[in-house]
């Protein structure tokens, strides 16, 4: 009897008992609301789009983590702040004179136009900067050493926007093409969340044909799948890493003009949590895959959204939209207990191992 105890996985049991309690409680919180329905069709509606919209901006941040991480294989910490940068600076030095002066109002798309291309060369800028003091004197070093600099990067870019702009929350302008709603098929949708939708679009399907069809996106590929292999065959692998922090800071910088439009407040701490929210949207789909960000980001940012209503309500949960970041991570549990490669993740081959 006692040998039985001994070989009894207790560990194995506890994650056992958790999983299916997390199943169970979600289940019953799931059937409990549907039941009840306290929301009408639209409310639902208006939720599920208002996901899309913030999964889109998820998505576009996930990219940068999932770039770098697909050639480096290192988690870069500090890509919420190169989100952060470019929207901060292009606010306080365009965004906010030129809506002063009307410019913004009579001119909103070439407005928008020229906030978009400061805020990205601004991030694109910073994120150059870092690989090149911080990240590439440490590249043959074990993993765990470019880890801890990125954390520390992160903090030293916090506080330096901080120290330049000050702590407080800046208002980004109202554009008044951009305010208000538009109908499509009988549904009532911001324009901002639209224009998110659709640029995010725009830019996931550019990156993917440029990293796919391109000369450049295949010496990017070459370099993530074995840098030594890469050399030998004349790529320029410094290039390629440099090419590829340019691209997810791209992303994040065009990633922040969209999170000023639908938010209308930048400050030196916005982009910690959309960060890690990011980095959770790029694990859940599968880190190093492009399409696998996209659709992590759209897969957390619905389900960020729908999910306090859907789950919490039915179990009796007060403010259930306050504890939506414990729904965020609980979806990356599950995801990760049941398919720890992420949703389109590669399990590791064993030609591969």
């Amino acid at each position: 009897m006692s040998d039985r105890i001994k070989q009894i996985d207790f560990l194995g049991v506890i994650m056992w008992f958790f999983r299916t309690s997390l199943i169970v409680a979600m289940l019953w919180g799931t059937i409990a609301t549907l039941l009840n329905n306290p929301y009408s069709a639209r409310a639902w509606t208006d939720t599920i789009v208002a996901g899309i919209a913030q999964g889109s901006l998820y998505a576009l941040i996930a990219i940068g983590y999932t770039l770098v991480y697909g050639v480096l294989f290192m988690i870069n910490f500090a890509h919420g702040e190169f989100f952060m940068s470019g929207i901060m600076t292009a606010s306080v030095f365009l965004a906010v004179p030129m809506s002063e002066s009307g410019y913004l109002d009579a001119h909103p798309v070439l407005g928008i136009t020229i906030i978009a291309i400061v805020t990205m060369l601004v991030s694109v800028g910073i994120a150059i900067l870092t690989e090149r003091i911080a990240y590439k004197p440490l590249r043959g070093a074990p993993r765990l050493v470019p880890l801890i600099t990125a954390i520390g990067a992160s903090f030293f870019w916090q506080y330096f926007f901080r120290g330049l702009y000050g702590s407080k929350v800046r208002p980004f302008p109202l554009i008044e093409s951009v305010a208000g709603k538009v109908n499509i098929g009988g549904i009532d949708i911001l324009k901002s969340q639209v224009i998110v939708i659709i640029v995010t679009l725009i830019m996931l399907v550019g990156l993917y044909l440029f990293v796919v069809k391109t000369k450049v996106g295949k010496s990017i590929r070459a370099a993530a799948e074995n840098k030594d292999v890469a050399r030998l065959m004349g790529i320029d692998v410094d290039r390629a890493i440099t090419i590829t922090f340019t691209m997810g800071a791209a992303m994040a910088g065009i990633a922040g003009v969209l999170y000023a439009l639908v938010f209308r407040q930048v400050h030196f701490f916005m982009g910690f949590f959309p960060g890690i929210k990011a980095f959770t949207a790029a694990v859940l789909g599968g880190i190093g895959s492009i399409p696998g960000a996209a659709l992590g980001g759209l897969f957390l940012g619905v389900f960020e959204s729908v999910g306090p209503g859907l789950f919490l309500e039915g179990l009796g949960v007060l403010s259930p939209h306050q504890l939506k970041d414990i729904i965020a991570f609980t979806m990356l549990v599950l995801v990760l207990i049941f398919r720890p490669q992420g949703i389109l993740g590669e399990s590791l081959a064993e030609e591969k191992a």
